[in-house]
C-alpha cells in the first residue's frame, strides 16, 4: 500500500511537517515522487517510519537514530527485538513504580504498613534500569558483569536518608563544578572541593575506591559521547575540566 505525506502522518499519529523534515534530514525519504510532485511511501518507508518511533520512544536524538537506520548492518528483525527489551524494561519499571503509588494510598489509609525501604524502591530500580539502558552494554565491558551488579545491589539496599543524600550529592557536585569552572583551575580549592563530592557520590556505587579508577572513570567522561553530553550541557567543557581536576586530585599529572 502507498501513502502521501498527509495519510501516512495520520496513520503514525504524527504531523506532516515532521515527515518533510525525516525527508530533508535523509533519515526518511519517500519511495518516489509522484507526477503531482507528491512524496509517496510504501511499506518499506512504513515500517522504517515504525522503528524511528520506536527509538524515538526509548528517548534516542534523531542525529543518533539516523546512524542506526540508515546503516548497512541495520538488522530490522533484530531491532525490533531489542525494542521489545527495553519497552519490556520500561513496563516493569512502570509497573513497579504503580505498585509503590498503590501501597503508599494504602500506607495514607491505614490498610497496610511500608518500611521506608520500600517507598523508595520504584526509584531506585528506576534510576538502575535508566543507567542500564543508557551505559550498562560499556559499563560491563570495561568493569565486568560482576562489579555492575555489585553496584546495583548496594543501590538497591539503600535507606531513604542515603537515598535522598545521593540525590543532594549528585546536585553538590554539578552545582560545584559549574562553579569551579569559572575559574579555569582544575587544580584550584573549589576544583578539587568538586572532584572530592564526586569521589562521595562514586562511594554509593563502588564497594572500593581507587585514584586510579577514578581518573579512568573522568577520561570515559570526555571519550563517551553520552557521558560527555551529561557534563557538557550544564556547561560546554565540563567533562574535560573534570577529567583535569581528577587527573590532579589522583596526581596523575
Amino acid at each position: 500500500m502507498e501513502y502521501t505525506v498527509q495519510r501516512l502522518a495520520n496513520l503514525a499519529g504524527i504531523s506532516s511537517r515532521t515527515l518533510r523534515y525525516y525527508d530533508e534530514i535523509g533519515i526518511l525519504k519517500p519511495a518516489r515522487i509522484n507526477s503531482s510532485g507528491y512524496r509517496i511511501y510504501g511499506n518499506k518507508e512504513v515500517d522504517r517510519l515504525q522503528q524511528i518511533l520506536f527509538y524515538k520512544e526509548l528517548g534516542m536524538d534523531l542525529e543518533s537514530i539516523k546512524d542506526i537506520v540508515t546503516s548497512v548492518s541495520f538488522d530490522e528483525s533484530s531491532a525490533l527485538i531489542q525494542h521489545r527489551e527495553k519497552l519490556l524494561q520500561k513496563r516493569n519499571q512502570i509497573d513497579l513504580l504503580i505498585a509503590n503509588v498503590e501501597k503508599t494510598i494504602a500506607l495514607k489509609e491505614g490498610r497496610i504498613k511500608m518500611s521506608d525501604k520500600e517507598k523508595f524502591e520504584g526509584f531506585k530500580q528506576k534510576m538502575i534500569s535508566d543507567n542500564e539502558e543508557r551505559f550498562g552494554k560499556e559499563a560491563r565491558e570495561k568493569y565486568g558483569d560482576e562489579q555492575v551488579d555489585k553496584s546495583n545491589k548496594m543501590l538497591r539496599n539503600m535507606t531513604e536518608e542515603q537515598y535522598k543524600e545521593l540525590q543532594q550529592l549528585s546536585s553538590n557536585v554539578i552545582e560545584t563544578l559549574k562553579l569551579a569552572y569559572d575559574t579555569k583551575n582544575p587544580g584550584g580549592e573549589l576544583a578539587q572541593k568538586a572532584v572530592e563530592l564526586h569521589r562521595q557520590w562514586l562511594s554509593y556505587f563502588w564497594d572500593s575506591y581507587t585514584k586510579e579508577a577514578h581518573a579512568n572513570l573522568a577520561q570515559m567522561y570526555v571519550e563517551d559521547e553520552r557521558f560527555k553530553e551529561y557534563y557538557d550541557k550544564e556547561q560546554s567543557g565540563l567533562a574535560e575540566f573534570l577529567r583535569d581536576a581528577v587527573s590532579i586530585y589522583a596526581n596523575i599529572i
